[in-house]
């Protein structure tokens, strides 16, 4: 605990201040907003856990390397399962200990407490956008890549016209096997197509094997959304779209922007922006575009 309370009250160590920094705490996946601050206070080079401890009341455990509470919510046992605090910078889970981790300029950093009997990992997000796309990852931007099943259909053109309105210059490719591994990529068509690749066909395969709260039936006709317990929460056929992210390793995550159909991608597409995926760990979509986060809050 005193090791912890140095770390918060000086950060790393006398660098530079991190600009342009933004912290998120919520509960639930996402589905509480706990506090956020689009200009939290900083004190020359910060990590996570010293830029958390600066702006938030924090408690520690493990000698001050992981987070017990926030503002008193509490890492706890909830009806027999566990329930900790996970935090992701730019859309990414942290590889390691926030204190061992720099926060760089522009950061997005997000601290959720979550029920994790599912998955103890859940590698991406997409609730930080336009992170990762913006910023990239430690504080290295990276090279995007949009594939789609038919790179002139309209939602191929939409996800890219809202990536070249963030300045983000973006190629534009038929979908196929990863090439190089810190190219962020953002695969664009029905889960028939856009699920055949082994780096997002887990994403269709529910928490375990992606850390998105999903399954898609063979053939990608169908798409349930889970909850916090890997239940079916709801199933949806034609005209269901979802918009999610994963990641293998130390590559660059993947975003999918896909459905059951056309119509289902069109309708991911139209939610590819920071308004509809604030906050959401995956977001799926019911036919008229009703959001529903997943996974289900219970």
């Amino acid at each position: 605990m005193l090791l912890a309370a140095g770390v918060g009250g000086c950060g790393l160590g006398a660098g530079p201040a991190p600009s342009g920094v933004q912290l998120v705490v919520t509960r639930d996946f996402g589905a509480q907003l706990v506090r956020s601050w689009s200009a939290p206070r900083v004190s020359g080079q910060e990590t996570v856990m010293s830029l958390l401890m600066r702006n938030a009341s924090v408690t520690t455990r493990y000698g001050g390397g992981f987070v017990q509470s926030i503002d008193g919510s509490a890492s706890a046992q909830q009806a027999g399962q566990p329930v900790d605090w996970f935090y992701y910078v730019n859309g990414v889970e942290g590889p390691r200990g926030a204190a061992e981790t720099n926060v760089r300029p522009g950061d997005h950093i997000w601290w959720d407490r979550h029920d994790w009997s599912q998955t103890d990992s859940v590698p991406a997000v997409v609730g930080s956008f336009p992170e990762p796309f913006l910023n990239g990852l430690g504080g290295k931007r990276l090279p995007v890549r949009v594939e789609c099943a038919r790179p002139s259909s309209a939602p191929c053109l939409t996800v890219s016209a809202r990536l070249q309105a963030l300045g983000v210059l973006a190629a534009r490719a038929a979908i196929g096997p990863a090439q190089e591994t810190e190219t962020l990529r953002v695969v664009v068509g029905p889960w028939s197509a856009a699920g055949r690749a082994p780096e997002t066909a887990t994403v269709g395969q529910g928490p375990s094997a992606s850390g998105v709260y999903v399954r898609f039936a063979p053939g990608g006709g169908t798409l349930q959304v889970l909850d916090e317990r890997g239940a079916v929460a709801r199933t949806l056929t034609s005209g269901a779209g979802l918009v999610a992210a994963t990641r293998t390793g130390e590559n660059a995550p993947v975003w999918l922007v896909t459905g059951t159909d056309e119509a289902g991608v069109e309708e991911a597409a139209r939610a590819f922006g920071a308004s509809n995926l604030r906050d959401r760990f995956a977001l799926a979509l019911a036919p008229g575009g009703v959001e529903l986060a997943a996974p289900v809050a219970g």
